[in-house]
């Protein structure tokens, strides 16, 4: 029997982004292949934790798993901007600390999560942006880079057509956009010795232009971890900045002393409606409760429970 030395509880949450996402819509090999790469990300981040790695460190493996994977819109499954190209966002958090790191706009990292994670170690700064992040990059020798092609995927292609053959009609009806930005990805980790972290990335919107960037790299609306509870949010980017929704959440279990389940499910089903937008979000507290509320159809999400039960599950009903 193997003793781990920080004998604490650990869980282990993720998600691979929220949206309109209905029974009978995937065809059984795509749903069956997100369940499998749902499970490959918790396999690689319960590794860290079991074996006495950082909550850092897990939720860094577990990202760039997803980010590896095609089936969601982070790393190699990244959407095409308004140009035919690729604008990719990342951002980490340990909570105990508040350190946190984050870049924006960059095209030739294979893994966002990994340069936001060494802009936090490695820099004085917590956020880099294009053409500044791309030179940091330069100067990180354990950062992989790979043509901005690299991220190209046919089916990704085929939602830049969609989109931009109705685009007119996209901007003027904004409700159009509902349910319509799923495919963030993220973590949130406890490790043995009581600590959180937090990470998500994100290619952003299909077909945006202008160096729009959403949530997912901005600490406080996509990502947050702070000694109490970690988040990472998925969904209509300018609306969780508006609310600050990470950081709401936690302040929701640090000042009035919520239960994580009810402080995400109040910021997710009610604040982020009230005011048009939609979207889900990962959380859990120290004790390891684990909160997965969306607004949405569904949500592509995993978990791992700190009595080592675990599943993952797209729908609603699920």
């Amino acid at each position: 029997m193997v003793v781990r030395k920080f004998p604490g509880p650990l869980a282990l949450v993720i998600h691979g982004g929220a949206g309109v996402i209905e029974p009978g819509q995937l065809g059984d090999a795509d749903e069956h292949a997100i369940l499998a790469d749902l499970d490959k990300a918790l396999d690689s981040g319960h590794a860290v934790l079991t074996t006495g790695g950082t909550a850092l460190d897990a939720v860094e493996a577990a990202v760039t798993v997803l980010e590896e994977s095609p089936h969601f819109n982070a790393g190699k499954g990244s959407v095409f901007d308004a140009g035919g190209g690729h604008e990719l966002d990342a951002s980490i958090m340990e909570g105990h600390t508040r350190r946190a790191g984050a870049v924006a706009g960059v095209r030739t990292v294979r893994n966002p999560i990994r340069l936001a994670r060494v802009v936090m170690d490695e820099s004085p700064h917590v956020f880099l942006i294009g053409d500044g992040a791309e030179q940091f990059a330069d100067t990180q020798p354990r950062i992989e880079r790979v043509p901005n092609a690299w991220f190209d995927t046919d089916t990704r292609l085929q939602q830049l057509r969609q989109a931009q053959a109705s685009e007119q009609a996209q901007w003027q009806d904004s409700q159009n956009l509902r349910g319509k930005y799923f495919g963030t990805v993220g973590a949130v980790a406890l490790d043995g010795r009581g600590r959180i972290a937090a990470a998500t990335s994100t290619g952003g919107m299909t077909n945006k232009r202008w160096g729009r960037v959403g949530d997912s790299p901005l600490i406080g609306a996509g990502t947050w971890a702070d000694e109490r509870c970690g988040v990472s949010g998925t969904g209509w980017g300018e609306f969780f900045i508006r609310n600050a929704v990470a950081h709401d959440i936690a302040a929701r279990v640090a000042y009035r002393g919520d239960a994580i389940a009810a402080a995400a499910d109040e910021v997710i089903l009610r604040v982020v409606p009230e005011l048009g937008g939609d979207g889900g979000a990962i959380a859990l507290d120290r004790h390891g409760n684990i909160a997965m509320s969306f607004s949405t159809s569904g949500m592509y999400r995993g978990w791992i429970r700190t009595d080592g039960s675990r599943g993952t599950a797209i729908y609603r009903q699920a």
